[in-house]
């Protein structure tokens, strides 16, 4: 091997995107089934409120600023931008005298909450103040604002309800029966809608 590979595969090593397996949340609490990526900003932490057996994966932003509730079992792919204040109109209107004012006119801070089993698709925005009930699935390249629906399926942008998760949760049940109990833990039951 070249010095040159050497070099450039020891970079990667070192600075290439890694899951980390475990998470510290604000409370103390030890999540040793959530994997968040080293490549991911998240913060400010203690304004984040992260079940277990969450997956956060490579190059998202997760704004937690306004607060945010993040449930068990949820999964972020990549390229997601997660959001709990926006700065847009804020910025806009008062031009160069937002720098520095203690309350800008426009500034939008929402806690947003994403529900457990939830699953978020590549390049989605989830907008400051969104509810997402629990098992939705946000569909690749959705912009979601709003509150969304328990077990809904949406895309777009903005994102629109197309579908039911139960529909596909059935046909994986019946051909998974030991899975039915786990599954009603969180969902209740598993009849579709």
């Amino acid at each position: 091997m070249s010095l040159e590979h050497a070099l450039a595969a020891a970079w990667r090593r070192l600075f290439a995107p890694r899951m980390v397996y475990g998470w510290r949340a604000a409370d103390g609490r030890w999540l040793a089934h959530t994997r968040v990526s080293t490549h991911t900003a998240i913060g400010p932490r203690e304004q984040l409120v992260i079940g277990d057996h969450v997956y956060i994966g490579h190059h998202n932003l997760i704004d937690a600023s306004g607060g945010l509730e993040i449930g068990e079992g949820c999964q972020i792919t990549s390229h997601v931008v997660v959001l709990s204040h926006s700065t847009h109109d804020a910025l806009r209107i008062g031009g160069r005298a937002y720098w520095g004012h203690p309350q800008p006119p426009g500034l939008r801070r929402a806690a947003t909450v994403i529900g457990p089993y939830v699953f978020v698709g590549p390049h989605s925005v989830i907008g400051p103040g969104a509810r997402l009930g629990r098992g939705v699935l946000v569909r690749a390249g959705s912009l979601v604002d709003g509150e969304v629906p328990d077990f809904a399926v949406v895309e777009g942008r903005p994102a629109r309800v197309v579908g039911d998760t139960r529909e596909r949760d059935h046909a994986l049940l019946a051909a998974h029966p030991q899975m039915r109990a786990h599954y009603e833990a969180w969902a209740g039951p598993a009849d579709p809608p």
